[in-house]
């Protein structure tokens, strides 16, 4: 019998010499030898060979002992159970047991070495036996080649437990992890190149196994990549071989609607998603994308992996939250009676994220040493990412009419204060959810829109506010009075900050000597003078603006008791009626306050227009005066 020394690749295929082939007495019996008459018939599997004793129990220890602890001494007929490799291996292992002429490759190895050891074919009943045989294949040719490797590892799958047994799987495993590491070792110092320009190193290798060990069942795979750390292969190599084997063993597996029911793949499916995340956590393998581990995370929840395995990768999902989309948030739920989508394992990952930011402030020696350079914390901007990214989730997950107040509530509570700048997208968020679920009651409106930091709105958005029916009248006045208080402010701090000339002119005015008719002295500007009169005229405006605001929180104290009442008097009426009332009495109210439009421009003009008709009628009544008394 002769060895291999060259084999096909990929797909294998067992290679056979040209010895003639077997005669078949019937379709489930076969002979060897077709000159001579048989003496015993083997059953293996239910298929029978028409076999000698005598070449048999010369190799054989199993089968000797059958034949001389067999009662009848003329025994025809022997049955195997639990033969490794079943009815193939059974007829190789007979074949060498007759001298035929075949070949060991790496389809066949595995299966004779396994059924050379059922069988007992040791150098105790003839030398160079087929345990000694396969293993100097299994030396000289298999270890020390990662091709062959993978393939005799690939071909061990069906010959549990016996393969375990005779080591077989382990030697194959660190063969390929000590070859990988070999092979990327010398292919990254044969292509190492240096930049002339920049003088730099580059190194260009493919890993040409990431793809063939997708092949391997996913046991074996977990050993081959512990081993693989072991032995120090690149952490890049092993991710992208992780990345790859998910997509090949998990493309099956079909995306479930939430209406669909019944089972959706078996435990092999769940069994892979389970042990690559577990490879993930037990090896420390952190080169792999993020998109990827919100991928697992979905098929995760699609094979209904252990509670365990999901929370291990939002973990991992929450250190790198701000590097996610939107389109990575939006999973879909797999339960028919919760909400669209899967709102809880977001607010873990949420948690976790915020957790990861409270240990990176807790352990930075120095937090004021970015401030000091005029630059933000690091967390500080990833959680004003993750705030961006949260405000456009909860507008997704919004019209959702199945989302519970209450998990739409922790969301939004879950997030510090600073995480938001502008509340304007936690706004448009609220009022989706208020616009999809009019079935609210009113104290529920008032609990979620308290969430709004009405300081924190645009003008566009409290301008929207202040017209939104949808909302609380106590929210509408917040929104309001902010408003006013901003506009106050901004309109003070913009007249400071006008140049100075005007408001030095100004001083000047107020601290000039006055002539004897109480006209100011001619040394003063006539920009001066129209400086004071803006003055004065905001000053006037100023104080409208506070006697309106009184009048409307009398207004307010009105309403509030007018609702009271008609609570207690009227139970099937509309108070929405009332609270349109109540915005239209407000919005009445605040149109005295567009001084500051297009419109309060010419009121100023008009104001000042007005001014100087009654300062030229003054004059000429003075003219008129004097002239009389001269005449």
């Amino acid at each position: 019998m002769g060895l291999a020394g060259e084999n096909a690749g990929f797909p294998f295929s067992a290679k056979l010499s040209a010895a003639p082939s077997p005669r078949f007495c019937n379709p489930m019996s076969r002979r060897i030898f077709s000159d001579v008459a048989g003496d015993i018939t083997v059953l293996v599997d239910g298929q029978s060979f028409l076999l000698h004793k005598f070449p048999l129990v010369s190799r054989c220890g199993r089968i000797r002992r059958m034949v001389a602890d067999s009662k009848d001494p003329d025994l025809s007929k022997l049955e195997l159970v639990n033969v490794p490799g079943g009815a193939f291996a059974f007829e190789l292992a007979a074949k060498f047991c007759y001298g035929s002429n075949f070949e060991i490759t790496t389809v066949n190895v595995a299966h004779l070495r396994c059924i050379a050891e059922y069988l007992e074919m040791t150098e105790d009943y003839q030398d160079e036996n087929l345990i000694v045989r396969t293993e100097m294949y299994l030396n000289d040719l298999v270890v020390k080649n990662l091709e062959k490797s993978l393939e005799v590892l690939c071909a061990c799958d069906g010959l549990d437990p016996m393969v375990e047994e005779v080591g077989f799987v382990d030697r194959c495993v660190d063969a390929i992890a000590m070859n990988a590491s070999k092979e990327q070792l010398v292919s990254g110092l044969a292509h190492l190149e240096c930049d002339a320009g920049s003088g730099k190193l580059r190194m260009h290798c493919q890993d040409w196994w990431v793809e063939d060990l997708s092949a391997l069942r996913i046991d074996y795979y977990q050993r081959v990549i512990a081993a693989m750390r072991r032995s120090g292969v690149r952490p890049e190599s092993i991710g992208t071989s992780i990345v790859h084997y998910a997509q090949t063993a998990l493309k099956c597996i079909e995306r479930r609607h939430v209406w669909d029911s019944g089972p959706l793949v078996g435990d092999n499916q769940r069994v892979i998603v389970e042990t690559l995340i577990n490879l993930m956590a037990t090896e420390k393998i952190t080169a792999v994308t993020l998109s990827f581990l919100f991928g697992m995370l979905r098929m995760a929840i699609e094979v209904d992996a252990g509670l365990d395995y999901r929370i291990e990768v939002e973990k991992r999902i929450g250190l790198h939250l701000e590097m996610a989309s939107l389109d990575d948030l939006l999973i879909p739920s797999m339960q028919t009676s919760d909400s669209m989508f899967d709102v809880d394992t977001v607010h873990r990952i949420l948690v976790n994220f915020l957790q990861r930011i409270e240990e990176d402030d807790s352990g930075d020696s120095s937090p004021c040493g970015y401030e000091s350079d005029g630059l933000k914390s690091p967390s500080h901007s990833s959680v004003l990412k993750v705030g961006r990214l949260m405000d456009g989730y909860l507008a997704e997950i919004a019209p959702d009419p199945y989302l519970k107040l209450q998990k739409f509530m922790t969301l939004i509570e879950l997030l510090p204060d600073y995480a938001r700048i502008v509340d304007d997208g936690l706004y448009r968020a609220i009022d989706i959810y208020l616009k999809a679920h009019p079935s609210l009651t009113e104290s529920e409106c008032k609990k979620l829109c308290k969430l709004i930091d009405c300081q924190k709105l645009s003008q566009d958005a409290s301008s929207h506010a202040a017209q939104n029916d949808r909302l609380p009248m106590q929210m509408v006045v917040r929104v309001l009075y902010f408003e006013q208080l901003r506009l106050k402010s901004s309109f003070s701090g913009g007249h400071g900050h006008s140049g100075g000339g005007e408001y030095c002119s100004f001083s000047q005015r107020i601290t000039m000597p006055m002539s004897g008719s109480g006209v100011p002295s001619s040394c003063v500007s006539p920009r001066a003078a129209g400086a004071a009169d803006s003055y004065a005229s905001l000053r006037r405006e100023n104080r409208e603006l506070k006697l309106e605001v009184s009048r409307m929180r009398v207004r307010l104290t009105e309403l509030e008791r007018e609702q009271g009442m008609m609570k207690q008097g009227m139970r099937d009426g509309r108070p929405g009626e009332h609270g349109r009332a109540f915005l239209a009495s407000i919005s009445r109210g605040i149109g005295r306050m567009a001084m500051f439009g297009p419109s309060g421009e010419r009121r100023k003009k008009s104001s000042r227009a007005t001014a100087s008709s009654q300062c030229s009628e003054g004059k000429s009544r003075r003219r008129k005066k004097t002239s009389v008394t001269y005449a």
